[in-house]
């Protein structure tokens, strides 16, 4: 196949790439700056422009790109570049995917479990309304910018995505040294529930979604087994062999932190039905076996 990816750099990018080009498959990567090898297109989502021409004859299309929603404070400039990230790529790609003559078969969208906001203990599924907030607002335009595509008849899912368990990136990777060190602990009264997914787990994922012709629309990427922060703070300290006494007081995380905070704090409990159903396997189901994976 040939597949075009968007966020080709980042963490779950660059583990997508190289598993699909392990297997022979032909991948074009979306860059931000004029195409300097025979692999890359260039793309500004800024400008809502795509050189079209680089998706002819692509398979699938796989758009991950997005400014990091952990990597920094919220400020309203940030929280701006979060929403226009996403929304204004998103509507580009799908744009640019139904302008062609023979478009691709599907589009897979990243979107994340932030879409559900802050439900407690409440099991979640992709039947369960968008929460209130700013990500779950952001989440729905998201999903909402890829109408072209749908509309062009494109095969278009959204792959909602938990806390990908790695050490090379994403909030996790930023966990593992403090646990090294003995620094690790709980956040806030740890009760809230963090639905994750080992970084293998979540590429698996996404190529099953690719070569799975019954699945579009929102896809749930979490492991079927969610925890409270607490229990992910007493097996990253089992799996580390580290003490977990520390613990990040709720009002110290808001000054921090500010807004942010409330995304490290709530709770989204949320189960990946859809991918069981059809008929998806994890390899690390466990948050203790995604940790140990995520050392390997």
């Amino acid at each position: 196949m040939r597949i075009a990816v968007t966020g080709s750099t980042g963490l779950i990018g660059t583990a997508l790439v190289h598993s699909l080009r392990a297997d022979g498959h032909e991948v074009v990567r979306l860059v931000r700056r004029p195409a300097r090898a025979g692999d890359e297109v260039e793309w500004d989502p800024d400008r809502q422009y795509v050189d079209v021409a680089g998706l002819v004859g692509c398979d699938g299309v796989v758009h991950l790109a997005g400014a990091g929603i952990a990597g920094r404070r919220w400020t309203d400039a940030y929280k701006r570049q979060i929403r226009d990230s996403r929304v204004l790529g998103t509507a580009a790609i799908a744009e640019a995917v139904a302008s062609l003559a023979a478009p691709p078969r599907v589009l897979v969208c990243g979107s994340a479990v932030g879409f559900y906001g802050d439900c407690g203990d409440r099991v979640l599924d992709e039947n369960s309304p968008p929460g209130d907030g700013f990500l779950p607002k952001v989440c729905v335009e998201w999903e909402e910018a890829a109408a072209a595509a749908e509309e062009a008849g494109v095969r278009t899912a959204f792959a909602r995505t938990g806390l990908v368990v790695s050490r090379r990136g994403g909030a996790w990777g930023r966990m593992f040294p403090l646990f090294k060190a003995g620094l690790g602990g709980r956040l806030g009264d740890g009760r809230q529930y963090w639905s994750f997914i080992a970084l293998h787990d979540e590429i698996a994922a996404l190529r099953h979604i690719l070569d799975t012709e019954s699945l579009s629309g929102p896809v749930n990427l979490t492991a079927p087994n969610p925890v409270t922060n607490a229990e992910v703070t007493a097996a990253m300290g089992r799996v580390l062999h580290r003490p977990t006494l520390f613990t990040a007081p709720t009002p110290a995380l808001r000054v921090v932190m500010g807004e942010l905070a409330a995304e490290v704090l709530g709770s989204q409990r949320v189960l990946p039905k859809r991918l069981l159903e059809s008929g998806f396997t994890f390899a690390f189901p466990t948050v203790d076996e995604a940790i140990r994976a995520a050392l390997r």
